[in-house]
């Protein structure tokens, strides 16, 4: 069975922006979601880049990547994330991703090389680069 995805922001950008790393995105593309904070990290990163709001929204869309919605479930899931923001630096999109691969027994992509250091969280993390 081939494996299924959460994707961190870090890897759909290496993707968007041809940046190293973006084969292996591209590959599990077609079984990969995407948490909604990452979705609007997605989109923050390519307006700072200059693109449009509705520009940047049609890219992700036309991806066509399931969108998972960060509720109040997802929240509390979290929430035992939170200590790693202060130890490792992960921001609320980081633990967004990482709790919804865990909440959906799913293999995390990204391109954060320091997530190597994470302490286990009984989530498979896999770097692109």
């Amino acid at each position: 069975m081939a494996r299924s995805y959460v994707l961190d922001s870090s890897a759909l950008l290496a993707t968007l922006f041809y940046e190293p790393g973006a084969n292996a995105t591209d590959a599990a593309m077609v079984r990969s979601v995407l948490s909604a904070v990452n979705y609007a990290e997605v989109i923050g990163s390519q307006v700072r880049r200059g693109a449009s709001i509705e520009l940047a929204t049609r890219i992700v869309d036309g991806l066509k990547l399931p969108i998972i919605p960060w509720d109040e479930e997802l929240a509390r899931e979290a929430s035992d994330l939170c200590p790693l923001a202060w130890t490792h630096g992960l921001s609320l999109g980081d633990r967004a991703c990482l709790a919804t691969a865990r909440h959906l027994r799913r293999t995390v992509l990204t391109a954060e090389r320091k997530w190597k250091e994470l302490p286990k969280l009984g989530i498979e993390i896999q770097i692109i680069r």
